[in-house]
Formats: structure tokens, sequence, C-alpha cells
């Protein structure tokens, strides 16, 4: 058992890939004259899971960039985080917990943010590996625009997330030596990520 480390060639094509999703992003927002500029609210606190070793193990390349001690408070926030989400199911209820990640309005690891943080806002679909599509509306504010402009969510622009996911998933099972159906799924939150550390998988 090892901790999964990317290469710098990996890296590389990781940030490639959310290169040309950021493209597509700015795209869309241009085409819907929508800009997170001035918005009262916050993303970060939107409950989102993550799916990947690649992205997981992205994350941690961030992580130990951080100085010591900001990581320690990381690891305070993370915790109480998955309590806070814990507590909000129990209750029946969607978690709404702020992104440990999250200070003061900002990505403390902005340059490491995951796929899914970096689609939120605008419209998006998505293609599920089972053959079941999902339709993103984005937040409240791109909702108003798009409600305003289009007779249909569906005649409104929209960033398709499937090839990007689809590459990462390709990139990942490579860097798993094409064996990543023996592999537990992963499905964990940015919190989640911090409290276990990078991924440790028997690999060679």
């Amino acid at each position: 058992m090892k901790e999964l480390v990317l290469s710098p060639e990996v890296v590389e094509a990781v940030e490639s890939i959310y290169n040309r999703l950021e493209d597509l992003y700015s795209q869309v927002a241009e085409k819907l004259k929508f800009s997170c500029k001035g918005c009262p609210d916050n993303c970060c606190d939107s409950y989102f899971q993550h799916h990947t070793y690649l992205e997981w193990a992205y994350l941690h390349i961030g992580l130990k960039q951080l100085d010591p001690e900001k990581q320690s408070e990381l690891m305070l926030r993370a915790r109480n985080y998955v309590e806070k989400v814990k507590e909000a199911e129990a209750a029946d209820k969607r978690p709404q917990v702020m992104c440990p990640l999250n200070e003061d309005g900002l990505c403390m690891l902005y340059k490491h943010r995951l796929l899914v943080c970096r689609t939120h806002g605008v419209p998006a679909t998505i293609k599920r590996p089972d053959g079941q599509s999902l339709a993103f509306p984005g937040c409240f504010r791109c909702q108003a625009i798009v409600e305003k402009k289009y007779f249909h969510f569906s005649d409104a622009p929209k960033v398709e997330r499937t090839p990007f996911l689809q590459q990462l998933a390709r990139l990942e099972n490579e860097l798993l030596h094409n064996e990543r159906a023996k592999y537990p799924k992963v499905k964990m939150t940015i919190a989640e990520m911090i409290i276990a550390g990078p991924p440790v998988l028997d690999i060679d």
C-alpha cells in the first residue's frame, strides 16, 4: 500500500482538462451574460461529492503546499464540516455547510479546486455511465437569467460535463494500470478527502 502520487506529466494532463473546461464555462457564461461579480451568496456552501482518486490526489498536492499551522486549522474545519453534514442528514435535510477551504469568501486552494467546483454557477448536463442524463440549472442568479431569456431550460447554453469527466476517468484508469474497477468507488466531500489524507492504494 502506498500513496497515489501524481507525476508532473499527469498533473499537466489534469490541468489541461480543467483549462478546456474553464474555456467552455467562459463561453457559456458570456452567452448568458452571467458573472459571479457582486453576488451576495457563496457557492461554496453547496453540497458536492467527488468521485475520482485522481482529483483526490490532485487536491492533496495543493494541501501540502500550505504551512503546517494552516493544515491543522483546515483539519479542524473539515471535521466540523463532516459533523454538520451528519446533523443535516439526520434531520432529513440536504446539507448546506460552508466548504472548509473557504476563507473570507475565497477558496484557499483555488488553483487545485476540483472539476465540480469549476463548473458550478452556469447550467450544466452530465450523462452517467448507466446512461441516465442529469441536468443542473446553475445558481439562483443564473437560473433567473435563463428563465428571463429562454422559453425552456433545454434552450439555454450549458456546459456538458461528460467529456471532461470521461477524460479524467480514462487518465485515472491509466494511472491505476487499467485496473480501476478493482478499487472501491470514491464518493467523498472535500472535507472527507482532507480528513482521510491523500489516497493510499495497493499500486506498483
